[in-house]
């Protein structure tokens, strides 16, 4: 189909459940005094996310509920995430918290002149009219469902990455999807940002300055990227089971560590990340003495002592910084790829996480935090970022029709980026979703089935 059309029908907004039986009037003529039971503070961890909204689609075949069902089931989960219905302020410290307001989420109704099949694959025109626009919005999150011809729904969810990450991005979906099949949700959200209090004596161990701070900032000062933001595209690879047995086998082959009288292996995550970051250095041409680097988004919900619930709401990541030159990458077998990515990500443990917490509690100051835009092209070269959603529960975001049949994450138009994703397939793969360069698609797709 040539010209894909995206209406919008209708935009409001979205209250609790609990906060329904308040008028507009009465929501209004609310005492405005803010109370500590009123807010809920930004941790450490959430002042280091970006101040931006990030969107996630979900598609569903038909045939598929009502927009009034799934209206009336995100009022009840909104009941237990009120936060995403709350908006930023300041509290008496002039520190910004995130008011429980309960002003509402944004829901956006729209509909297409095609099928889904029509549609896809999606471009990026397409995609940007799925996303609910975030320009100069108050809202803390915004979902728009749009309706195809065929019955079938793609669900936005957009949110701002300071109320909290991916996991629990996911978990909220999860909590949707519960309330509209009538079930309770569980298990419910942590709301208690309180936890992450510094030690005393503060113990800062690791340089934190460098691999939090001043590695958030894309500086070309070395390479710069040979084309412009124009050419970056979004582009979907799927890798099969049997495909990440072998690429597992093969960078797991000069593994050293014995548990229990076995070869550990390593993981998928880091075999495929090793495999992708062999393949976009070679798409790439990088010289064999040029610094790449990958940057790994770490949960620190398993890694942390005591451990912090998996329901935990806010954002608790940080990043693992691998390193190598090309040449070593290129030149070495994928084992030792797989290796230094594996040892970084070790590093950030709940020792390291600890540390930051004290270091973010007495030695930064609030414009570390302010990113520097001093790119001339958008883009993570020579470098990459790798977000993995293997461990996300995507395939329980079920609305009463079933898993989703596409999830897609944000697309950024940045150069570089690149996230892991179960496949819904049928064959229990990863899909993985990277931005690159128009110019050297060809080259990647022929290069990314290829083990040395």
């Amino acid at each position: 189909m040539s010209t894909i059309k995206v209406v919008q029908v209708s935009s409001k907004l979205i209250r609790p459940t609990f906060y329904d039986d308040l008028s507009d009037e009465d929501h209004y003529n609310q005492p405005s005094t803010l109370t500590t039971s009123e807010f809920v503070p930004l941790t450490v961890f959430d002042r280091l996310a970006e101040d931006e909204h990030s969107c996630t689609l979900y598609a569903y075949r038909p045939p598929n509920p009502s927009n009034i069902f799934l209206e009336e089931g995100l009022r009840k989960a909104l009941s237990e995430y009120p936060e995403w219905a709350g908006r930023f302020g300041i509290d008496d410290g002039g520190r910004r918290v995130i008011l429980l307001s309960n002003e509402g989420m944004r829901l956006i109704e729209a509909s297409t002149n095609c099928t889904l099949d029509e549609a896809m694959p999606f471009k990026k025109s397409t995609l940007l009219s799925f996303n609910p626009s975030h320009n100069g919005i108050e809202e803390l999150a915004l979902v728009q469902l749009t309706r195809f011809t065929c019955g079938s729904l793609v669900l936005s969810f957009s949110s701002n990455h300071m109320v909290a990450d991916g996991v629990l991005m996911s978990r909220f979906m999860v909590a949707w999807g519960q309330a509209c099949r009538g079930i309770d949700i569980h298990p419910c959200p942590s709301h208690d940002r309180n936890i992450f209090s510094p030690r005393v004596p503060s113990c800062v161990k690791f340089d934190h300055m460098t691999a939090e701070i001043t590695k958030r900032d894309i500086i070309q000062e070395i390479v710069k990227p040979p084309y412009s933001e124009d050419d970056v595209i979004q582009h979907k690879v799927h890798f099969s089971p049997e495909f990440l047995a072998k690429l597992k086998s093969n960078a797991s082959s000069l593994v050293s560590g014995i548990v229990n009288g076995k070869q550990r292996p390593y993981s998928t995550f880091v075999s495929l990340a090793a495999h992708l970051w062999r393949t976009v250095t070679k798409v790439r041409g990088l010289a064999k003495f040029q610094k790449t680097e990958m940057r790994i988004s770490v949960n620190g919900r398993t890694r942390m002592k005591p451990r912090v619930p998996d329901e935990f709401f806010g954002n608790l990541v940080l990043w693992a910084n691998p390193e190598a030159q090309a040449k070593d990458i290129l030149d070495e077998p994928l084992s030792g790829t797989a290796e230094i990515i594996h040892d970084a990500v070790a590093k950030v443990n709940g020792d390291y996480f600890k540390s930051y917490i004290d270091f973010a509690n007495y030695e930064i100051q609030e414009e570390d935090l302010i990113p520097k835009e001093n790119w001339s092209v958008p883009s993570w070269w020579p470098n990459l970022e790798v977000d993995c959603w293997l461990g996300f529960p995507l395939g329980d975001i079920d609305f009463g029709i079933g898993k989703p049949c596409i999830i897609m994450p944000p697309f950024h138009n940045w150069e570089g980026v690149i996230y892991l994703l179960p496949s819904y397939g049928g064959d229990e793969g990863i899909d993985v979703y990277m931005s690159l360069f128009q110019q050297q698609l060809d080259l990647f797709e022929k290069l990314c089935y290829s083990i040395d």
